[in-house]
């Protein structure tokens, strides 16, 4: 069987989850892997055969999206052409981490996408959102992957179709202590920014930053370059943990049993519905990094105690459960068989 696992490249969570997942699909055939945009710090130990520019959104340096930079990065061009290119029907399953090129190449080919992702899990009709709309972040998020089925990870089980978080194997492992210090991953915010606010904190903290390329230390604040073996070693000693209302670290750092408080990106609607879920959890959450929140950090710092949650490990489980209920068994000619459904003249007129 050939299957195809697409994964989004911006940001850490699903190349991490990847880990986990890639080697069980490979007992149920021959796996090729797509990765689309390239702002993860976390390297796959695997063969990627596409390796495509793909839809990405760009941080600023101030705790927000840029959409300016970001528009700047699309290549629309390009994206027609790597969709174009993408020959899905070749595949007897493919599987979607909010990957958009394999997602939209399958639309265009009528081939089935199942979406396996923290992403279909927000979208999920149970899941907390925000009491103020953002509409535009809400429909980029329905419509940025489209996919035929959806499966989703989240921090609790709001529907039989979202499953509880994939926690690598790496972290299961790893032996926990608390040396009284704090861990900081917030790639938003330059490192500058992040020392002009820890410093008033009498905390020790040690932040991984993807501006950093050599460890050195200013007053109380320790930054470091983001490296795997480093990272995880402070993580498992760390008192708590303060980063970005994502999915993988917290989840990470709740199943580690370290106390946690995030800072959901601006402008970033699915950052806001991780910070209601946590929310709901019992985790602190601040709107922005700024000393006007001065008495809630000092008071996470001094009184805050970890959630207690436990994730199994069931990641076996969710794939054998996609691979029986989706995958197609019939042969595939890998010859004369590209067919599109769209006449790329159409983008051609354009391009």
């Amino acid at each position: 069987m050939k299957i195809l696992y697409a994964i989004q490249g911006t940001g850490n969570g699903h190349i991490s989850r990847a880990l986990e997942i890639i080697p069980i699909l490979q007992n149920y055939g021959e796996v090729d892997i797509l990765i689309s945009g390239n702002q993860s710090q976390v390297e796959l130990p695997f063969e990627v055969k596409y390796q495509f520019h793909g839809l990405s959104f760009v941080p600023s340096k101030n705790g927000g999206i840029s959409f300016f930079r970001s528009l700047f990065n699309i290549k629309l061009g390009k994206l027609i052409n790597e969709i174009r290119k993408l020959k899905v029907e070749n595949y007897n399953l493919v599987i979607s981490d909010y990957e958009p090129i394999s997602a939209w190449a399958c639309v265009l080919r009528n081939v089935k996408c199942v979406q396996l992702s923290h992403q279909a899990a927000v979208m999920h009709k149970n899941s907390p959102k925000p009491d103020i709309k953002h509409y535009l972040g809400n429909y980029i998020l329905n419509h940025y992957c489209p996919s035929t089925i959806k499966y989703g990870f989240h921090f609790e089980r709001y529907s039989e179709a979202i499953f509880l978080p994939v926690i690598r194997k790496q972290v299961r492992d790893l032996k926990i202590s608390n040396e009284g210090n704090y861990l900081v991953y917030l790639p938003a915010y330059h490192d500058e920014v992040l020392h002009q606010f820890l410093w008033n904190f009498s905390a020790k903290w040690t932040v991984y930053s993807k501006y950093c390329t050599t460890e050195y230390s200013k007053d109380n604040v320790t930054f470091c370059p983001i490296e795997n073996d480093s990272f995880l070693k402070t993580l498992s000693s760390c008192s708590g943990v303060l980063c970005g209302a994502g999915f993988e670290l917290p989840a990470e750092a709740i199943f580690l049993n370290k106390k946690l408080m995030v800072i959901p990106m601006e402008n970033q609607f699915e950052q806001q519905c991780n910070a209601e879920s946590l929310k709901k959890l019992g985790v602190k959450v601040l709107p922005k990094l700024d000393l006007m929140n001065y008495r809630d950090v000092y008071d996470w710092l001094k009184y805050a105690r970890p959630i207690q949650i436990v994730y199994a490990d069931e990641t076996q489980q969710i794939i054998e459960k996609i691979v029986k209920d989706h995958a197609s068994f019939e042969t595939i000619e890998l010859e004369n068989n590209f067919a599109p459904k769209v006449n790329w003249q159409f983008y051609r007129y354009f391009f």
